[in-house]
């Protein structure tokens, strides 16, 4: 795919900003199709393919990247931050936070800056598949690029 076949999104200038070598995917979003359908469409393991979902700690907005055939345990992560409610945020109020549509959310160049809480096997993988900031538009990147965010590593995978 050349430089001018994919979108340009604030997550891909947050990329080049910071010289993250990727790799870009389109593939036909689907609603509901999740992280199978990802992995589907671009014949790899979910496992590699990334959520990034926004979550609110006692109200407060987070961000959890989490393997695409894992759920977060939001009682786990709670207790790990010591609030009482860890929850996904409204649609909404996620587009708010992060500038980015529901299905199409990155965790590099969001509008708010927000901790990241990043299951810790991620950063064991070779590689990911991450969305690029919009909806089907995925980017192939090392999980080292991951660095690069405000994170905490977590293990709150069920």
């Amino acid at each position: 795919m050349s430089q001018k076949d994919y979108p340009v999104t604030p997550a891909i200038r947050f990329l080049r900003e910071n010289k993250i070598e990727f790799e870009p995917f389109e593939y036909e979003y689907q609603e509901k199709g999740g992280t199978r359908q990802t992995a589907e469409e671009l014949k790899v393991d979910e496992h590699n393919v990334i959520k990034t979902l926004i979550m609110e700690a006692d109200g407060e907005p987070i961000v959890v990247l989490m393997h695409g055939d894992r759920e977060v345990s939001t009682k786990n992560l709670a207790r790990l931050l010591g609030v009482k409610k860890v929850e996904p945020a409204k649609a909404e109020n996620a587009a708010k936070y992060t500038g980015y549509l529901f299905g199409g959310t990155s965790p590099f160049g969001t509008k708010r800056k927000m901790k990241t809480y990043l299951e810790e096997s991620i950063m064991t993988l070779d590689y990911i598949y991450i969305n690029g900031g919009k909806r089907g538009f995925i980017v192939k990147i090392s999980p080292d690029a991951l660095k690069l965010l405000d994170y905490e590593l977590v293990s709150v995978a069920i």
